[in-house]
Parts: C-alpha cells; sequence; structure tokens
C-alpha cells in the first residue's frame, strides 16, 4: 500500500545519497551474497518443438525449477521491446509528470499507479524498486485513463502486450496441465476468469547494493507470472540452497510458477522463490505479468494428483484471504504457502 510519504526510490538515487536509508537495510541473514559459480541455469525451452516434447520438457522444468525461459513462445519481439521502452519512458520522465500517476492509498494493498511499497506493514524493510501496476484484466478492470498519457503509445502498447501475454498465459497453463497426465483445460478452469495485473518495476543504481534487496525473496501468490526483462540482470531463483542468477535471454519470455499452481498441482510442481538483486551503476528494468484468480476463487488441490502414495498437502483456499494475508505480513523471507500445509 503506497503512503503519502513514501520516498520515490528513483529520487534517492538521483540525489546522489552516499548512504543508504535504514529503511532500505535488510536484515543480515536476507541480504544477497556472491552468485555461486554458474554450475546451473534456469532451463530455456522451446515452444515451436514437438508438441510431446514439449509437454515432457516444460513438466520437468515446472517439477525441477518452477521457473523456465520460453522462446519461439509467439508474442512479437517488436510488442516485447515497445513494452519495455514505455516502462522506460516512463520511469524517465520529470518526477511531477510521474506523480500524477501515483498510487492512491485509499484503494488499498497494490493500488493501480506509479508506487514504491506495497505492503501495509509500516515497519517492514523496503524494496530498492519504483513501480507501476496496471490492472488490465478482465477488461472491467482495465481503465487506460489511469495510465500515464505523456508518453506516446504508452496506453496502445499496455492493451496489446496484455492481451498478448493473455494469450500466452492461456498456453502455457494448457501445457502444464497435459504434463501431469490432466485434461488441457484444467489449469484454466481451477483458476477461473483470469485477474492479469502488469507490473513495470524500476531498479535504480544502489550506493550500497550488498545491503539492499530490489524485490525480496518471495513466491508470487497468483497462478502464473511472465516476466521480460532488460540487459541489466539481477533476478535470482533459488534452487538446491543456492541462489541461481537469471540472466537474460534475449527474445525470451521467463515463466515463474506461483503459489496456487502449486497447491493444485498438490505440490509436484513448486512455486520459485525468487528475489532482486541491485548494482551500484546501472538501473534494470523488468516488466512482470501476473496472470492469478478473483479474489472468490477458491483453490483446491485436484483430486486425480492425491492418492495414498501423494496424500494431499495443502489446504484448500479462497483466493481472496490468501492475497489479504500476504499484504499484510508481508513474503518475510518466506513462502505464503507453507501456512497451508496439512499434518501428513
Amino acid at each position: 500500500m503506497e503512503t503519502a510519504a513514501a520516498p520515490r526510490v528513483q529520487a534517492l538515487a538521483d540525489a546522489g545519497v552516499p548512504h543508504l536509508p535504514a529503511q532500505y537495510i535488510q536484515p543480515p541473514d536476507l541480504r544477497a551474497g556472491p552468485s555461486p559459480a554458474a554450475s546451473l541455469s534456469v532451463p530455456v525451452l522451446d515452444l515451436s518443438d514437438a508438441a510431446a516434447a514439449t509437454t515432457h520438457a516444460v513438466g520437468r522444468a515446472c517439477a525441477e525449477w518452477g521457473a523456465f525461459h520460453v522462446v519461439n513462445h509467439g508474442a512479437p519481439a517488436g510488442l516485447l521491446d515497445a513494452m519495455r521502452a514505455a516502462g522506460l519512458a516512463f520511469f524517465r520522465a520529470p518526477m511531477a509528470e510521474k506523480l500524477r500517476f501515483g498510487c492512491d492509498p485509499a484503494r488499498g494493498a497494490a493500488a493501480e499507479g506509479y508506487g514504491s511499497r506495497m505492503l501495509a506493514k509500516d515497519d517492514s524493510v523496503l524494496d530498492w524498486r519504483d513501480y507501476f501496476d496496471h490492472h488490465t484484466l478482465p477488461e472491467s478492470r482495465r481503465d487506460p485513463a489511469r495510465w500515464p498519457d505523456f508518453v506516446p503509445g504508452y496506453r496502445d502498447t499496455v492493451v496489446k502486450y496484455s492481451d498478448s501475454m493473455k494469450v500466452l498465459a492461456q498456453r502455457l497453463l494448457c501445457i502444464i496441465s497435459e504434463s501431469l497426465n490432466l485434461p488441457p483445460s484444467y489449469l484454466q478452469e481451477a483458476v477461473g476468469e483470469a485477474y492479469q495485473n502488469i507490473t513495470v518495476s524500476y531498479y535504480s543504481p544502489c550506493p550500497q547494493p550488498d545491503l539492499a534487496l530490489g524485490l525480496q525473496s518471495h513466491s508470487d501468490f497468483g497462478a502464473i507470472t511472465l516476466l521480460i526483462q532488460d540487459d541489466v540482470g539481477g533476478l535470482e531463483v533459488f534452487k538446491d540452497g543456492m541462489w541461481i542468477p537469471v540472466h537474460p535471454v534475449p527474445g525470451a519470455i521467463l515463466v515463474i510458477l506461483s503459489d496456487q499452481t502449486e497447491i493444485i498441482t498438490n505440490g509436484r510442481y513448486k512455486s520459485a522463490v525468487h528475489r532482486a538483486v541491485v548494482n551500484a551503476d546501472r538501473a534494470r528494468l523488468s516488466v512482470a505479468t501476473f496472470y492469478d484468480p478473483p479474489k472468490s476463487q477458491k483453490i483446491c488441490t485436484a483430486p486425480q494428483l492425491v492418492s495414498k502414495d501423494h496424500p494431499q498437502k495443502y489446504r484448500d483456499v479462497v483466493y481472496g484471504d490468501y492475497v489479504s494475508s500476504w499484504y499484510s505480513k508481508g513474503p518475510e523471507g518466506k513462502r505464503n504457502i507453507d501456512a497451508l500445509l496439512m499434518e501428513q
């Protein structure tokens, strides 16, 4: 939830603050350390491969990583470039222009618009990040008048990008369903009418990057997230006890499984724990498209994936209750989903 007094990280960086303000200093156990030797890398999957091979590869990546790049995904390269360029043009604009589209605190957590903090807790450590959040689906939520009007083509680009990511998300959910021998439409039907948000994040150069995080360790709480980034790098996923850098792949879209997909798949597929680290020299931009259930949707484990050998892992949950819990307490370096674990 944005507060009227919340500073913009970009303003701090542009002012050349020599030391990190206290509210951005992470506890020692949550700070980013040196990256491990590059022995592991997030899989890159080609969606133009034969259907059976693609389904197998997606299932393996979901089980082992919870995240993977896709190429030949059907989204035009020019549209991805245009979305990144529109976001960058917004953050390079004068502060007075950006503030015209600031988040409204009265709208509660995750209010649409330009902001720097999302949580309701006033005492939480802040991320070294600014963002612009767009409400894009269902179309009844989509109001381009709430989006910047001073960047040529911005609103039209966001609408086209939203529609393209919807198609890709639905395609991926079908493949993921098939990889578990579920009907192709299973995950889409379990998720319900999709609610889509598109968040452009801007990570300014940080005076003490070893003390801060651009985005704290967390797993996304919806169904699936599709992310594009620039060439700077900074995203990391947690696997096998290590933080693995997610190096940008030209033309690729990063797929991140979220908590509701883990619940539906009975833990066969894991939501990916990830974070963003920052650096002292270069700003970084990413665009995350969240594909989530409606707040009223009850999320249940697929009965086909429950057996004597694989008992149900998670309690059923109404998605709105799940989201409220996350926004009230924040990630705290943990997964919100663990609160739903059943006694085995």
